[in-house]
């Protein structure tokens, strides 16, 4: 595929290969963009600004309407695109085409919804005969830089707002997944976006999205991607909006009196789902004593019938990694901590870019699988004596994008709801659920700043406030 760029599509001699996960065959290539290509994309950026402000919202509306349909239509050829370039199971592709469609269309919704509010100045007393509101504007030319877990669902979630409120985007995919952000981009334009309002850029972070963050034409900045590039671009950002939705190592308490069945279903779907390859994956599974070794033994059969293999394949429950440098990684960070001292209760080994989803029990908090964000299928389990420790131990982190419990217990369940420190909390499930129109964010180093189109919205919006000074 080719990139677009200043309104139509460009190619370059300098390519990279697009490869499915499994097999390592390639399936694609895309041009290797560099610094000069930046550059044109923020001059033709800051025209399609201007063209973008003029649309009305009701012209907005209707673009991203008709890309939701159109995405609806096109769902099987979606998934498919999603699953072979980043290594998802087909099953969890077409969900996530499905998904892409749901934020599309809150965004489009969201498009009629910009407004402003009147300001009570009169409250004060220097305020009598003035008549004050706000107005919402678009914040002008948005850098949407988005992961290869979610490669189409994840842009949907940049892009549709960031047009609703009449923005132009530069998007920047990941380099493993470019795909399904070029796909939206042939659907966007055939619902009838200007081609000013979007351009998609392809290549590595260092060479294309480090002048893009950098530059002071782009006002906003919506970035989902890894603490660490997370802190990178905030350095290099300077004096402009940013939205950071960056790692964690999501804890699950499971308390004395769970239904340990319904925990271990919770855990097999919400730990392995992608690989793990999600931020809100349950990561830590933090059990109480007492239930401890009846959990272990309701997890495991679970864990163990996850199929893996070939993500095409119907039957496949768990893909392979996005690479197998990745699936190595967690290879290696398993073999260290149960050199440590931790169990390996099931599972693991590695065939290529496929880790065999495991259990880890008896693990420590200082170790790398527990304080580290693991990012593949894999949990970590780690006993506790009371609630205040099982709380301590999931605050016991830089992060805070995703928690859970398991409680039949009102006042246990609010104390979590009350301490736990993180963006989105969950009772009687496992921290990885979202429903696209929610405020999704996490605390402390795992970002800040919240998705959901009419989070979004307000994020890539500025607001004026005007003040009528009036006679009398």
């Amino acid at each position: 595929m080719k990139m677009f760029l200043e309104g139509k599509w460009a190619d370059k001699p300098k390519r990279i290969e697009v490869k499915n996960p499994y097999d390592n065959l390639v399936i694609d290539t895309v041009p290797r963009g560099d610094a000069a290509d930046v550059e044109r994309a923020l001059n033709f950026a800051e025209r399609g600004a201007k063209a973008m402000a003029k649309l009305s919202s009701y012209d907005r509306w209707k673009i991203l309407r008709k890309a939701a349909d159109l995405m609806a239509a096109r769902n099987e050829e979606l998934g498919r695109i999603i699953s072979t370039e980043e290594g998802k199971v087909i099953a969890e592709g077409r969900g996530e085409a499905n998904r892409a469609v749901e934020t599309m269309m809150g965004s489009a919704e969201e498009a009629k919804r910009i407004h402003g509010e009147t300001v009570p100045l009169d409250a004060d007393p220097t305020g009598r005969n003035k008549l004050g509101f706000t107005l919402r504007v678009p914040c002008g030319v948005v850098a949407a830089i988005s992961p290869f877990n979610f490669p189409l669902n994840l842009v949907c979630h940049k892009v549709g707002p960031a047009l609703a409120a009449g923005n132009s985007v530069i998007m920047k995919p990941a380099t493993d997944t470019p795909l399904s952000a070029l796909k939206l981009v042939e659907i966007l334009l055939e619902a009838g976006l200007p081609p000013e309002g979007v351009q998609c850029l392809t290549g590595s972070g260092g060479e294309i999205g480090d002048p893009i963050v950098a530059d002071k034409r782009v006002r906003k900045i919506t970035f989902t991607g890894s603490r660490e590039i997370g802190d990178r671009i905030c350095r290099m950002a300077g004096i402009k909006k940013v939205t950071m939705e960056l790692g964690s190592n999501s804890p699950l308490i499971v308390m004395p009196d769970a239904d340990l069945e319904k925990v271990a279903a919770a855990v097999a779907a919400t730990g392995y789902a992608n690989a793990g390859q999600a931020c809100i994956s349950t990561q830590r599974v933090l059990a109480a004593k007492k239930v401890y070794g009846d959990l272990l033994g309701a997890l495991i059969p679970k864990v163990e019938a996850l199929a893996t293999g070939n993500q095409l394949d119907e039957k496949t429950k768990v893909g392979p990694m996005v690479k197998e440098s990745e699936a190595a990684r967690v290879e290696e960070w398993i073999n260290e901590a149960v050199a440590a001292g931790a169990r390996l209760a099931t599972g693991g080994g590695r065939r290529g870019a496929i880790y065999i989803p495991a259990v880890v029990a008896d693990v420590k908090p200082e170790m790398r699988i527990s304080r580290d964000e693991l990012f593949g299928p894999a949990v970590a389990v780690t006993p506790f004596d009371t609630i205040e420790e099982a709380i301590q131990l999931a605050n016991d982190s830089v992060y805070g994008l995703a928690a859970g419990i398991f409680t039949e217990n009102v006042e246990w369940a609010m104390k979590f709801a009350r301490e736990a420190e993180a963006g989105n909390l969950h009772v009687n499930w496992g921290p990885q659920w979202r429903v696209d129109l929610m405020p999704y964010g996490g605390l402390k180093e795992s970002g800040f700043g919240k998705e959901g189109p009419r989070y979004a919205v307000e994020e890539m919006t500025e607001l004026k406030m005007v003040v009528f000074h009036l006679g009398g």
